[in-house]
């Protein structure tokens, strides 16, 4: 298993994570969507699809004191989650679970937050990635997002917030499945290279329970004209070396 396996720190001196050939490469989606959530000592977090485990250690790097629990039905993914956790010192509050996020044992409302980077196109939606990892992670292959927000639901306690972050043509399609799940939407972001730009992602809170009422915030943007990174970007790949949140 440790063949071909990429080490990397998400900044100096701090977490680090690994992935293996044939997953996804860390990826910008994952790195704003770990900027959304408010993050306070205590919280149990839920990581849905974790693959190897880059969402959680982002939470963890922002703020240490959480407890946080991955699920994902990849064994090669789990196994490097488990790796990740013990290389940073962090089993005592990192854990993986090899299982079907849809027909987890983990007991209902046990959670404050749940995260989740879902695929993002449903099926027949354009060609399949020839790896199952990337096939799982791309496309609603294995589990929908009904599906994904319908877990969410029942793990969290009441009041307790889902964060995830998706693709703006299927804002629709995300906000119908949040409210259909008891999730009420409640905070919304896109994300655009530039202004101006069409966003390329979106970012979506809901609670469990919540009451209507929706915050719009202003788009989070990549660069600046001259192609820099912002300074918010640069806080989200943790450039300022502050880590933490």
């Amino acid at each position: 298993m440790t063949d071909g396996l990429r080490w990397e720190a998400l900044c100096p001196g701090g977490l680090r994570f690994v992935y293996g050939q044939g997953q996804f490469p860390p990826g910008l989606d994952s790195f704003v969507l770990a900027s959304l959530p408010r993050l306070k000592p205590g919280l149990k977090v839920c990581d849905l699809g974790c693959g190897t485990g880059l969402l959680a250690l982002l939470l963890l790097q922002r703020q240490r004191a959480l407890t946080v629990t991955g699920l994902d039905v990849q064994p090669e993914a789990v196994a490097l989650g488990g790796l990740a956790a013990a290389e940073n010192g962090l089993t005592d509050r990192l854990a993986f679970r090899l299982e079907d996020l849809r027909e987890t044992a983990l007991p209902a409302g046990s959670f404050d937050l749940a995260v989740c980077n879902p695929p993002y196109f449903p099926p027949g939606s354009g060609p399949l990635p020839r790896e199952e990892a990337r096939r799982t992670a791309r496309t609603e292959t294995s589990c929908t997002l009904e599906e994904v927000c319908r877990a969410a639901s029942r793990l969290l306690r009441w009041g307790g917030s889902f964060c995830l972050v998706h693709k703006p043509e299927r804002l629709t399609d995300l906000l119908c499945a949040l409210r259909q799940t008891g999730l009420e939407p409640k905070v919304l972001r896109l994300v655009c290279s530039r202004p101006g730009r069409v966003p390329s992602l979106v970012l979506a809170e809901a609670r469990r329970g919540g009451r209507p009422g929706l915050d719009i915030r202003p788009p989070l943007i990549l660069e600046n004209p001259d192609g820099s990174a912002t300074a918010e970007l640069d806080r989200i790949y943790f450039r300022d070396c502050g880590g933490r949140g």
